[in-house]
């Protein structure tokens, strides 16, 4: 069985480089830390696939948030601290996964590469 992870990320926020690439990562972390174990080591051995997907806004990214709850995904809503560029309480990206590769396509397949 192939596992995988995406991150979706905000484009209406404009982030500076530095600024998304911490909240991407932020996403990546959480899903992994809230996913079980036996997930976790199955991906880590196929070199940790991860997928970054860009959503256009606040709304979609929450709809995807939704939805994969509601598949039973591994799911993680990263809302930023507002220490630097953007205002507290702002939401930034979803991670989704490690999960099943089928499971993860079968929502994502028609957002495009970051």
């Amino acid at each position: 069985m192939s596992y995988k992870q995406v991150i979706l990320a905000r484009t209406d926020l404009k982030l500076p480089k530095g600024k998304l690439a911490a909240q991407v990562a932020h996403a990546s972390v959480v899903s992994v830390l809230r996913s079980d174990s036996k997930i976790v080591k199955a991906w880590e051995s196929k070199g940790m696939p991860k997928i970054v997907l860009k959503v256009a806004d606040e709304k979609e990214l929450i709809k995807y948030f939704q939805m994969a709850k509601d598949e039973g995904l591994n799911v993680s809503l990263i809302t930023d601290a507002g220490r630097t560029v953007i205002a507290p309480g702002t939401r930034t990206c979803v991670g989704i996964g490690p999960n099943e590769e089928e499971k993860i396509d079968s929502l994502v397949s028609e957002l495009k590469l970051l």
